[in-house]
């Protein structure tokens, strides 16, 4: 992996939310990612514990397969997420001293599939935090023409918190901050192998994929160490979730790994 940035990487990722990493895996380091993605989904399915699959006709499972927490069923993934030189580049984005693994999840938009609709990522999560952030991997070339990743920049800087859930409406989250419809989008298309990082605040969302092939993409989503618990469950074990109360610091080494630590 390529995770060494330069200071002109670290200011614009803070300045816009996001950052496009070209060339971010090796040839090798991606055909692992994808054997172990694909390896793990499988597992998911036979299981019967993939939490969405794009095989109905409902909209959002026609937006992407979404495979949820593949490191805690599969070595080969839990190595890839647990990597602490992934860590230490993930909290120098985001300025931090410590970073745990909210959750990992494969996106795969599938082909003729839904556009993803504008959205924030941190409001759907168990902590609140402005130093929240995911990483998106490219499994397959991301283009215009199969759905890649578009932002609105800059709008990790002042959310309120509220976001809208990905509907059939792709304009939904707009109702809350109207004041985004004069930000120009930015698109990022980019090669298999590539990353992009993003703000946990940031808007973004994705096209339709018009393309009668898959675009896959692997991605984590980070928590910086010393968050606390703000009432949503959300992918917290019911045990644990019963267990905590309002201002809790999500601290379990199994439930968020604690992948770098300065």
């Amino acid at each position: 992996m390529r995770t060494t940035l330069t200071p002109e990487q670290i200011q614009s990722y803070r300045e816009n939310g996001f950052i496009i990493l070209d060339g971010f895996l090796t040839l090798e380091e991606l055909e692992n990612w994808r054997v172990c993605t694909e390896e793990a989904i499988q597992l998911r399915l036979s299981e019967g514990t993939l939490h969405n699959q794009y095989r109905t006709d409902d909209f959002y499972a026609q937006v992407f397969l979404q495979a949820l927490k593949l490191a805690d069923v599969h070595p080969g993934m839990r190595k890839i997420m647990t990597d602490p030189v992934l860590g230490k580049m993930i909290a120098e984005l985001a300025g931090v001293d410590g970073i745990r693994i909210w959750h990992d999840q494969a996106l795969f938009k599938p082909p003729f599939g839904n556009a993803t609709g504008w959205h924030l990522d941190n409001p759907y999560w168990s902590f609140s935090s402005p130093d929240s952030l995911s990483i998106w991997v490219a499994l397959d070339d991301a283009t215009l023409e199969n759905g890649c990743l578009y932002y609105l920049p800059g709008t990790h800087k002042n959310p309120t918190y509220v976001n809208a859930n990905i509907g059939a409406n792709q304009r939904d989250l707009f109702k809350a901050y109207p004041e985004w419809e004069k930000i120009a989008s930015v698109a990022t298309p980019c090669k298999a192998g590539s990353a992009v990082v993003h703000n946990g605040l940031v808007a973004h969302g994705a096209g339709a994929n018009m393309t009668n092939g898959p675009r896959r993409a692997m991605t984590c989503a980070y928590m910086p160490d010393g968050a606390t618990f703000n009432g949503v469950r959300n992918i917290l074990p019911e045990e644990y979730f019963n267990s905590l109360k309002v201002g809790d610091l999500l601290n379990d080494d199994i439930v968020n790994p604690l992948i770098y630590k300065s």
